[in-house]
């Protein structure tokens, strides 16, 4: 699915189950060393996915730990983004020298909790959502936004080298094209958007699944 939302310059690997005998680096299994098997299991496929992309750039095996913000420390001169959910693991890379970020996130397609939305959205995204649900039925627009707004801060916090509230980013999505755009509301917008401060992505909805993803040329 992510496959066909991101240019020809970013390699995409993408799972919907663990393979058996996938080994982490001592490095990476510190990392998950105290996680429940659930999360470790996503957690090995997430770094396979993301090993077997960086291969398909040239780059050979190695650990892929985390930085200072949780995510995940590439090579020199790489830039990706790992997600995972229930059935479905994939990892999205590409040379710094392409693009500035890649942000990929993917979520069952099912409506958020209750109590959610309030907590991830403006008031003016919650009003667009409705409207969006009459025309177009069917497609959980609420958990797109959180995935999209997922997808936004995997592009923010390389760049920003900060965390980036749910308030930080307001999201519009455009069905016919099946994209969006992330308007930026931070200080700090335009190191990683540019001088307009937005962010262009795009969503697919299918097989149970939504994924969403951004990948932001040179910032000018």
């Amino acid at each position: 699915m992510l496959g066909e939302l991101l240019p020809p310059a970013v390699r995409v690997v993408e799972v919907h189950d663990d393979p058996p005998g996938i080994e982490l680096y001592a490095q990476e299994r510190a990392l998950v060393a105290r996680a429940v098997e659930a999360r470790r299991r996503e957690f090995t496929t997430g770094r396979h996915c993301a090993r077997t992309a960086l291969a398909r750039l040239g780059f050979p095996p190695a650990a892929i730990a985390k930085d200072a913000r949780g995510g995940p420390l590439w090579p020199s001169g790489v830039v990706g983004s790992i997600t995972h959910c229930a059935g479905y693991r994939a990892a999205a890379v590409a040379r710094a020298a392409d693009l500035a970020v890649v942000g990929i996130d993917a979520e069952p397609a099912e409506p958020l909790p209750a109590g959610v939305l309030d907590l991830i959205s403006l008031e003016q995204e919650r009003a667009e959502l409705a409207e969006l649900a009459g025309g177009w039925p069917g497609i959980p627009w609420e958990r797109l936004l959180f995935s999209a707004k997922e997808s936004v801060y995997k592009c923010w916090a390389p760049l920003a080298g900060t965390f980036l509230d749910f308030d930080g980013a307001y999201v519009r999505f455009d069905p016919p094209t099946r994209s969006f755009v992330a308007r930026l509301l931070a200080p700090g917008a335009e190191v990683v958007a540019g001088a307009d401060g937005e962010l262009h992505g795009r969503f697919a909805v299918r097989d149970g699944l939504l994924v969403t993803a951004i990948a932001r040329g040179a910032v000018g």
